[in-house]
């Protein structure tokens, strides 16, 4: 492999995109780091009873209630069993993907999983097996009725276990419509999987679902649920001091019941028992809210859903990201939704009619188009806006982050005051502190995690990938916002305190964070608002992290996926000089130098996006061919068009389009004007040498080589 080596001496950081140690470069130790915060102490502290937890509890949410009651934050969209293995031994499966996850060997839940003799897929409410030798369904499993097909739900899958995660409360489990109520939170269902599917048992907590993690044959599922307090409706004629009032005096006598988590389990006959978290289970940071509890509960799906011991939090969460031995759970209790950054210039051009344009590659600009600049508020070298405004862009002029979930449709949105109190002087609140909080359990044993220790940071996460453990240190970006300004930094903690031991920042001032990657001792950091500077951090020193490079290119990279020796992949979108996003882009970094990252090849499909954008479950990268593949959906002007999966090839040097892969349209039902329904493709998989698609509606097989179609598989 030709490597370009920009700096005498500069060498690879990370064993697994580069070699040894870097040497030093131009940009001085400690350069760009913020002034050091106070992170405060903020460790967990056991109640010493449940009289200290509802005296501790009721004072917290006194404080938080309003006079519409408390107002609490949403979440932001978060080992086989010996016999198994040895049966399965007897029938070796073939080379085949897994789901694309954070950490090794920490499962993640996703619509399909495979071992490499089975596909297992959960689609509106049924789970499927299928063959992958006969490419054939072997057994099937409703499990909610078709009333409630709409039901999102995952799957994490051990051995001949699959446990099927309906994130939504108000589920009927199938052919219980008459004699069992919704349940009030999320439904956890175990099938197991070793002969016709059907259900083990299934455990539905009272709280909303965060996200859940699977080690060897342990699951760790994270919930928030809130006080279940009702207050009456105070009448019109109430102020609003008063209704605060009334509804603290309702807090105060509020019993400990209504703080602590419950939770139902059901047997395969559906014979149901209830439990709720002990008060010794309980614990709480040294400044809290009393209107959430965070509640991790642990399963070994290889012995069922007996319930061991969950552990709470008087904390909130919305981010978790988990390793083989240590499992973080984050929050940020002070402000609930990321505060608007303004959003980049659009455009002043009037449109012309759209044209269609298949992908394609374009070859990257020589210098100075594409420049590596010490100064982040450099601009002047971003390259020209590759594609004239044809269309409205496939996503909004000023992108959501990369993760879904992490706020409403429109964050600048705000909810509708209640009426005021003409005789109450209307003040404006004083700005509380962006800041993330921290809480790391050990799961390194069976049963129920242990408490390991707590710590903050200033700002707002993006996702998961903004965490990473290593060797015995947590990095943490985080972007912090103040009205109109922001700016990004990376957080050193120590893992066992979670004492901050170092920071650098000044990472895209007036931009925020969209992707983040760490690998190894190297982190990279994606920023955007009208360029996007991709920085290259050196960790190896815990106590003075310092950026070493940085690449200005326009559009951003909302996802970055390590690709071998030196190389490193970005899927995002590409913009104008303005920033206004036109479409897809899939980059192919040299980050050898990490002085001098540089991008080597991009993919551009004008006026289109990819769910992987948001879900890196949505994209694969396999290794062995360079394959990488990832849903498209397109924007002709007037309609969006579903249904594609991108096939790249990805090389030491290049990003080349192989071809598309579309699913079946069904006829048109009824009205003939009534175009039929696209499916979209949402993940694809890697089988020996097919290349597998699942959409809403069935599995397709490809081959490998070439894209010759194998076999359609219709979901019934």
């Amino acid at each position: 492999m030709r490597t370009s080596i920009r700096t005498a001496g500069a060498v690879a950081l990370a064993a697994a995109l580069l070699a040894t140690a870097c040497s030093p470069t131009e940009t001085e130790r400690g350069a760009g780091r913020t002034t050091p915060v106070d992170l405060g102490d903020i460790k967990l502290v056991s109640y010493s009873g449940c009289d200290d937890m509802l005296a501790g509890l009721r004072t917290a949410a006194a404080k938080r209630v309003g006079p519409w009651g408390l107002a609490g934050p949403q979440i932001m969209y978060m080992e086989s069993r010996s016999d198994v293995a040895t049966a399965r031994a007897k029938v070796p499966a073939p080379e085949h993907s897994t789901t694309n996850v954070h950490e090794a060997g920490v499962d993640e839940p996703d619509l399909v999983k495979t071992d490499g003799n089975r596909v297992i897929t959960v689609n509106r409410g049924v789970l499927r097996v299928v063959d992958a030798a006969t490419r054939k369904v072997t057994g099937t499993l409703k499990l909610v009725d078709a009333e409630q097909a709409w039901a999102p739900a995952d799957l994490l899958v051990s051995g001949d276990r699959a446990l099927v995660l309906f994130s939504g409360g108000g589920i009927i489990p199938f052919g219980a419509m008459a004699k069992r109520p919704a349940s009030p939170g999320p439904r956890y269902v175990l099938v197991d999987l070793s002969g016709k599917p059907e259900v083990m048992g299934s455990f539905t907590p009272d709280g909303s679902h965060v996200d859940a993690r699977l080690v060897g044959s342990t699951v760790r599922i994270v919930v928030r649920s809130q006080p279940r307090i009702d207050f009456p409706d105070h009448g019109p004629d109430v102020s609003e001091n008063e209704r605060t009032r009334r509804n603290a005096d309702i807090i105060k006598k509020a019993p400990i019941e209504a703080w602590l988590p419950t939770f139902e389990t059901a047997d395969a006959k559906g014979a149901t028992s209830t439990g709720s978290v002990k008060c010794e289970q309980v614990s709480h940071p040294a400044d809290y809210s009393g209107t959430s509890m965070l509640t991790v509960h642990s399963f070994d799906l290889s012995q069922g859903l007996a319930e061991t011991s969950p552990v709470s939090v008087a904390a909130d969460g919305d981010t978790v990201y988990g390793t083989d031995s240590s499992l973080y759970v984050t929050s940020n209790p002070s402000w609930w939704w990321p505060r608007p950054i303004e959003p980049p210039v659009v455009d002043d051009a009037p449109t012309a009619p759209a044209t269609e344009q298949a992908p394609q590659v374009e070859p990257v600009p020589t210098e100075p188009t594409v420049t590596v600049s010490p100064s982040p508020a450099d601009s002047s070298a971003a390259p020209a806006d590759p594609t004239p405004a044809t269309s409205a862009p496939a996503t909004p002029a000023s992108p959501t982050p990369a993760d879904p979930t992490a706020g409403p449709a429109d964050p600048t949105a705000t909810a509708t005051p209640a009426p005021a109190d003409p005789t109450v002087t209307a003040t404006t609140p004083a700005e509380p502190p962006e800041e993330t909080e921290v809480h790391r359990f050990d799961i390194s044993a069976p049963g129920a995690p242990r408490y390991v220790a707590s710590g903050k940071v200033p700002g707002r996460l993006l996702n998961q990938y903004s965490l990473s453990e290593h060797e015995g240190y947590l990095r943490v970006a985080t972007t912090s916002t103040s009205g109109q300004n922001s700016s990004s930094a990376v957080y050193v903690l120590k893992a066992d305190t979670l004492a901050k031991v170092g920071e650098v920042g000044g990472l895209g001032d007036g931009e925020r964070i969209y992707s983040v990657r760490f690998i190894g001792p190297v982190g990279y950091v994606v920023t955007f608002k009208q360029v996007d500077p991709l920085y290259t951090l050196d960790l190896r020193d815990p106590a003075a992290p310092r950026k070493t490079g940085e690449l200005k290119i326009t559009g951003y990279s909302a996802y970055l996926h390590p690709a071998g020796d030196g190389r490193l992949i970005g899927l995002g979108q590409e913009a104008s000089e303005k920033g206004r996003t036109l479409g897809t882009q899939v980059s192919l970094f040299d980050v050898s130098d990490p002085a001098a990252p540089r991008r080597l090849s991009q993919m551009f499909q004008k006026d289109s996006g990819s769910e992987a954008e948001w879900d890196p479950h949505a994209f694969l990268y396999w290794a062995r061919t360079g394959t990488a593949v990832l849903p498209l959906n397109t924007w002709n002007g007037t309609e969006q068009t579903n249904g594609a999966a991108l096939v790249l090839k990805i090389d030491d040097s290049a990003v080349t389009k192989v071809g598309t892969i579309v699913h079946p349209r069904p006829k048109a039902a009824g009205d003939a004007r009534v175009a039929a329904y696209e499916p979209g493709i949402r993940r694809s998989i890697v089988i020996g040498d097919s290349l597998w698609t699942v959409s809403d509606l069935g599995l397709k097989v490809n081959d490998l080589n070439g894209l010759a179609d194998q076999a359609w598989i219709p979901f019934e």
